[in-house]
């Protein structure tokens, strides 16, 4: 299947001679939800605003849907729409105006059933005749995703879409990523908010200085790269671990009360049960066990760390 985004040998140097990307290659998969990671600074917003068009690219070729963004630019620019970090529209026109004025941007003919479709999916139909001046913060972001959808796009960027909203907000444009995604859109985003790429996402990308360092499906990747730990509650605290013991490289809890197991799940030989066996021949017990498996967040902030 042809990719909906391909980004080849991409890079991006400023004139200050500050590079921001680093032969960046990326297919992203019609259809799917991919999340892009990294820290501030990682080059996220940089190359998504590359392949918007926003900014342009020190070398490489970035297509989309099999247009060239540099020598079809209005075509692959009728495809994508974005909701930015930054929340910029005319604070003085009305909801209504705003969004009918970006869908006309893209040459394409009224149709206010939509708009008005559009604006009562983010809740926005009693604000239509509002100026934006008048709105929240909460309520400028629905406005800034009603203006990226305006012309129907098949591509959906969404730069920190969450950052700074309401838990309704939040949970409300999750609802239309989800119902995009069934209509056949695709949907690339940043989040600061690692549990919703967790939840939401097909693929992991994560960026860190300016190169990608890995892309992966995210069950593979936390399959791969998660590791898993074994908690057992003991029935009596401990102040030291036995020499015994010291193999294992086992956590103890503050307490005494507490022995923390990381192993590799994917091993053929986890050494659960060698513990076991070694905790029972040093006469401890214990009252309780479980497992607990690496969430994205540590196994991105680990892998960050590596590179770094």
């Amino acid at each position: 299947m042809q990719p909906v985004i391909s980004v080849t040998n991409v890079s991006k140097t400023y004139a200050g001679g500050f590079t921001a990307l680093r032969d960046i290659n990326l297919e992203i998969r019609k259809g799917e939800i991919f999340a892009l990671l990294g820290p501030n600074g990682a080059g996220k917003t940089t190359l998504i605003s590359i392949v918007c068009g926003i900014v342009n690219p020190s070398t490489g070729i970035v297509t989309a849907d099999g247009f060239d963004i540099a020598r079809d630019y209005r075509r692959a620019r009728s495809l994508i729409g974005l909701v930015p970090q930054e929340l910029a529209t005319d604070a003085f026109e009305s909801v209504w105006a705003t969004v009918n004025f970006s869908r006309g941007l893209f040459g394409k003919a009224p149709d206010p059933g939509y708009i008005e479709r559009l604006l009562r999916q983010l809740s926005l139909w009693d604000k239509r005749h509002s100026k934006i001046m008048a709105l929240s913060g909460g309520m400028k972001r629905r406005v800034m995703i009603a203006k990226a959808l305006s012309h129907e796009p098949r591509i959906l960027f969404l730069d920190e879409p969450t950052a700074g909203v309401d838990v309704e907000l939040r949970r409300d444009m999750w609802e239309m990523v989800r119902e995009l995604r069934r209509d056949g859109v695709t949907i690339i985003l940043t989040t600061h908010y690692i549990e919703e790429a967790e939840e939401m996402a097909d693929r992991i990308g994560v960026i860190n200085r300016g190169e990608l360092i890995l892309v992966d499906d995210k069950a593979s990747l936390m399959d791969k790269l998660g590791r898993k730990q074994l908690r057992l509650q003991l029935q009596t605290p401990i102040e030291r671990l036995p020499d015994a013991l010291a193999s294992f490289q086992l956590e103890l809890s503050d307490d005494g009360q507490q022995l923390t197991y990381s192993f590799d799940a994917q091993h053929d030989n986890t050494g659960i049960a060698d513990l076991l066996r070694s905790l029972d021949a040093q006469g401890l017990d214990f009252r309780d066990l479980q497992s607990k498996q690496s969430s994205l967040e540590e196994i991105f902030v680990d892998l960050v760390r590596r590179k770094a």
